[in-house]
């Protein structure tokens, strides 16, 4: 049999320094970084980046054994952030799907076990990040997620929409992996023009490309609905998904128990299902 594989999905931008800490953080703290493909999408307008990633990055993920490539993109910004990740998973070879960002920072040795223990079962893994935020900020998913709905996630916000997705089903599982998220907004650290100019596509559910618009929320559940009948073909239970669609289940029980710091308590999470 041949080892099991963890595929790191990341989009990066004029970030080379950040990029190489990011990466090298990851390799640095796995057990094997042999089992790890790093899937890496570069906009063909940021050659700079690309030729000095060529040259501080690419060697050295040669000599350690670690499997790599190389994506370009017509640039599509933020407000398609999700394009990007779409493309980098579906041309990935992996068992596990890790979303990844340049400005992360991965700081659990071992970290690659903790993924692996969880072979066969189909999870979405959530590590711990800033203030114990209840999502799945760096969402882990088995490859059949992808081979499932045909994408990483249809909307910008990949993390919220897999976590939802993840809550809604019962299908997301804690591990004891720590991330910590260097962004501007909660270290102090990389204002810089990817920072600023990240569009906020969440907050005004009237706007249809706001990430709880009716139309958007519909389509969550629709996946869920998706996800859970190929669940059950497989003789797992769905009991909870079940519950939810008669009311007898609130389906942001366990999001709520992760949400110490109510961080999510400021969006109308809906209970009620989208006929």
């Amino acid at each position: 049999m041949s080892t099991p594989k963890i595929s790191l999905l990341l989009a990066t931008r004029k970030r080379p320094e950040m990029l190489k800490r990011s990466l090298f953080s990851l390799i640095d703290n796995a057990t094997d970084p042999s089992r790890i493909e790093m899937m890496l999408g570069f906009d063909d307008d940021d050659q700079e980046t690309v030729e000095w990633a060529q040259e501080n990055i690419l060697p050295e993920l040669d000599a350690r054994g670690v499997e790599y490539v190389i994506m370009s993109f017509e640039r599509l910004g933020y407000i398609r952030l999700n394009e990007y990740y779409n493309e980098l998973a579906l041309n990935a070879d992996g068992d596990w799907l890790l979303f990844w960002g340049d400005d992360a920072i991965m700081e659990t040795q071992g970290w690659d076990d903790r993924i692996l223990d969880h072979d066969g079962q189909f999870h979405v893994l959530r590590v711990k990040t800033h203030n114990e935020h209840p999502l799945a900020i760096f969402p882990i998913v088995p490859k059949e997620w992808v081979e499932l709905f045909g994408y990483f996630s249809p909307h910008s916000l990949n993390d919220n929409w897999i976590s939802q997705v993840a809550y809604m089903a019962n299908r997301l599982e804690n591990i004891e992996v720590t991330v910590t998220h260097d962004r501007f907004d909660l270290t102090g650290n990389n204002n810089d023009e990817n920072f600023q100019n990240r569009p906020m596509l969440e907050g005004n559910p009237a706007d249809p490309r706001d990430f709880h618009h009716p139309s958007w929320t519909a389509r969550r559940q629709h996946d869920t609905e998706k996800l859970c009948l190929y669940l059950k073909d497989k003789g797992e239970d769905i009991s909870w998904w079940e519950n939810v669609k008669i009311g007898q289940q609130d389906p942001w029980a366990r999001l709520r128990l992760n949400d110490p710091n109510k961080q999510m308590m400021q969006f109308n999470l809906p209970r009620d299902l989208i006929k």
